[in-house]
């Protein structure tokens, strides 16, 4: 922001203050100000980079976080669980027809 269009609004009062550009009250509360922004920002990266690095296979039943990483190992990674057939799932400890099933077709629905 530039300096002097800082308004401070304080509750109660009807009118805004506008402290002075350079005074240690108006970098108090720039610096208050961009701590919470930072605050704000960081959460929000942290939600969105949440969002990428969430898995596809989080939202499959009976695919619990040790199933989980024992695909991605397997596979070398999200691609190459999706390339996978059944058989090739089914070849994961702990994976049963069944569960190898469900999660192929819910990986490539409509096939």
């Amino acid at each position: 922001r530039r300096a002097g269009q800082e308004r401070l609004y304080v509750y109660g009062e009807s009118t805004a203050r506008i402290p002075e550009a350079h005074s240690p009250a108006s970098r108090l509360i720039q610096r208050i100000r961009d701590e919470a922004h930072r605050f704000a920002i960081t959460g929000h990266r942290r939600k969105r980079a949440r969002r990428y690095t969430e898995s596809v296979l989080e939202s499959i039943p009976g695919l619990g976080p040790a199933k989980r990483r024992a695909l991605l190992t397997y596979f070398g990674g999200l691609q190459g669980v999706l390339r996978a057939g059944v058989a090739d799932l089914q070849q994961v400890e702990g994976l049963g027809a069944t569960l190898a099933r469900t999660l192929y077709d819910h990986l490539h629905p409509g096939s």
